[in-house]
């Protein structure tokens, strides 16, 4: 890649983070954008990356953050957006509150970002990768609200691919299966839970936010211009293999 300029979104978070040292470490420019200070701070530190918190489910709020950064960096080539959450309950003990919490942080976070991509990047091109996951592509239980949440990303991910052909603006996903990350740190404290989890994934292991973020990486290189309307599954075979027992 060259002269790379991408604004993230959930720049603070583990794959964030990951995607952020990566694109750095090979010579391109990022502006980090997310809710928790704190965490945007550490990134920086690794990154000397300029920063904005954000609110990613407010529309206006985001289109502000990608004007900002199309202003420090001298245009845009590229949006990740790394917003999202993680609810694990049966439907019947999830409330209206926390299903609309989840479409927010999910769902409604990408779309602000596809908008803002829209708009931005229409004279040049570019690439917007998303992140869905594997629980969108196979039934696991107690993931009905996160599944219906990140389905709709693959969703989103297809039409937006669709619409913006002309302006050779690229939307890809990635769908990764259980990542060792902070927002998955309710299960990965956890042994059992984590030997379980282990035994899902056909490769037998847990994802790290690197293997994420090369993946984002690629979709978001120039020279795969011709990868468009994409799903990456990036989750140890989880979504398409059955894992061999013993």
């Amino acid at each position: 890649m060259s002269n790379q300029r991408v604004l993230i979104v959930g720049g603070g978070g583990g794959i964030g983070s990951a995607v952020a040292r990566r694109l750095v470490a090979d010579g391109q420019s990022v502006f980090l954008a997310g809710r928790d200070e704190g965490r945007l701070a550490a990134a920086a530190a690794d990154t000397q990356a300029a920063t904005a918190t954000v609110d990613a489910t407010d529309f206006a709020a985001v289109d502000a953050v990608a004007d900002q950064a199309a202003e420090a960096l001298g245009g845009l080539t590229g949006i990740v957006c790394c917003a999202g959450s993680l609810l694990l309950k049966p439907a019947h003990l999830t409330s209206a509150e926390e299903w609309q919490a989840t479409l927010a942080a999910n769902l409604t976070t990408a779309f602000a970002c596809v908008r803002a991509a829209g708009r931005l990047l229409k004279a040049d091109g570019g690439s917007v990768v998303l992140v869905s996951s594997a629980a969108a592509r196979i039934g696991l239980a107690n993931h009905e609200a996160i599944a219906a949440a990140k389905a709709g990303i693959i969703g989103l991910v297809r039409s937006a691919a669709a619409t913006y052909s002309r302006p050779k603006i690229r939307f890809n996903a990635v769908a990764p299966g259980l990542v060792k990350t902070p927002l998955a740190s309710g299960i990965t404290s956890n042994d059992l839970a984590t030997k379980a989890s282990v035994g899902m994934h056909p490769l037998g292991r847990l994802g790290e936010p690197e293997d994420v973020a090369r993946a984002i990486t690629f979709l978001l290189d120039p020279a795969n211009d011709w990868v468009t309307g994409q799903v990456l599954g990036v989750d140890g075979g989880l979504a398409d293999l059955k894992a061999r027992s013993g």
